[in-house]
């Protein structure tokens, strides 16, 4: 196997963090397209120039997505990474995995591509890196036999994907997982047979610590909240400043909202003004938890910069119940895309067609009126517009008003 003399990316394996480097070196004492990669990064970073061809129409019958198809320019150079495809698994809901799981993924993929693995990097999906045309297939089959199945790319849904919920999380307001799973037994076709206008995609986490990142990373955000006050433990209010802490400074300073007073005495929360951000309940665990009706808010429209800039979601269900079997979210994201089909226009994310078309047209194509928790921003402009109906029911009274003398400026 040949050895590749690496100066510039040896560079990337110093410093205190692990390295994608030393990774790369490691799969490629036992892998040629693993040892080609090395030599071909190597290759690009003295040149400064990247040799990937991108696309292409590759895949495995059935399936319209879960493939990526990657060519090198230098393939006659580099003849391990002439092809090196990109293969997307559905993980499970909260990436559970057991070891046996792990292994059985890892030894398919040792026979058949390169070894090297992405688990769970910046788009969220498993991703095994590198492999040739003509080995699709027989991957497909071996993890297909196995009961695993591709996960999604293109202009489709993307693998939904979402927080660890009930499976250890105490702060969950819903079952992450099972609605996870519901949705992508769901919109299998829609995952799998790309036919929208650009990516379309689902994350969902259990409370306002968004440890999934759905509200700058999803184009439909559906985060846990509940309705009930946060319930106050004085106890151990006082046991948390007798260690130390200090509550006005790191509580009640810190609440967005400013609903938290501490007088070293007591805690008081104005539960009418408090926003759910969860900052309090995660810093003072033991002292304050949240209770009454449980449920989620549905937020819209996040995504990178590609048409327009970076956009974060954009609240248009303050609180929905979610519970089996997710009839009532179903229906929304059908009429979601019906709305986003009808308007976009190719590589178009369905938060910059709201951008262009506007929430008005949008929510009333959806069948949700407009409510003050649609606000774009925190504490700053409320969302509010008023169809021709209104205006014309408004100048009828005001006509009336004035006929009888009740009218005042």
């Amino acid at each position: 196997m040949k050895k590749y003399n690496t100066p510039l990316i040896d560079d990337l394996e110093k410093g205190p963090w692990p390295s994608f480097v030393t990774e790369m070196k490691k799969a490629a004492k036992t892998n040629e397209m693993a040892n080609d990669a090395v030599g071909h990064l190597e290759k690009c970073y003295s040149t400064k120039v990247g040799y990937w061809k991108h696309g292409g129409i590759v895949g495995v019958l059935g399936y319209g997505g879960g493939v990526i198809g990657r060519y090198s320019e230098l393939g006659n150079e580099f003849p391990g990474v002439a092809h090196f495809h990109t293969v997307r698994l559905n993980q499970p809901s909260g990436f559970f995995y057991t070891s046996k799981a792990l292994k059985e993924i890892c030894d398919i993929w040792d026979k058949y591509g390169s070894g090297l693995t992405n688990m769970h990097g910046s788009t969220g999906d498993l991703v095994l890196l590198g492999c040739r045309t003509e080995s699709l297939e027989a991957i497909f089959a071996e993890y297909s036999s196995r009961g695993w199945d591709l996960g999604s790319s293109g202009s489709a849904l993307r693998t939904p994907s979402c927080c660890i919920g009930p499976g250890r999380c105490e702060w969950t307001n819903y079952d992450t997982l099972d609605l996870t799973y519901a949705l992508t037994q769901e919109f299998q076709d829609e995952m799998h047979r790309p036919a929208f206008s650009y990516k379309f995609k689902i994350k969902s986490s259990g409370c306002a610590c968004d440890c999934v990142a759905a509200i700058a990373r999803a184009d439909m955000s559906i985060i846990g909240t509940w309705k009930g006050d946060i319930l106050i433990d004085q106890a151990e209010v006082q046991n948390y400043a007798k260690k130390g802490m200090d509550i006005n400074a790191e509580i009640v300073n810190m609440c967005p909202t400013q609903c938290i007073s501490y007088d070293g005495k007591a805690m008081k929360i104005n539960n009418a003004e408090c926003s759910r951000c969860m900052h309090c309940i995660t810093k003072m665990t033991k002292a304050l938890k949240a209770s009454g009706e449980r449920g989620a808010t549905i937020c819209i429209g996040s995504k990178a910069p590609i048409v327009v800039g970076s956009l974060l979601s954009w609240v248009i269900v303050p609180f929905i119940k979610v519970e089996p079997p997710y009839t009532e979210v179903k229906d929304m994201i059908r009429k979601i895309w019906d709305w986003w089909d009808e308007n976009a226009k190719p590589r178009e994310r369905i938060g910059e067609v709201i951008e262009m078309k506007g929430m008005r047209s949008f929510l009333e194509a959806i069948g949700v009126p407009p409510q003050p928790q649609q606000i774009k921003e925190p504490r700053k402009d409320p969302f509010m517009f008023y169809t021709e109906d209104d205006i014309a029911a408004y100048k009828a009274k005001e006509a009336e008003e004035k006929k009888t003398g009740k009218y005042k400026f």
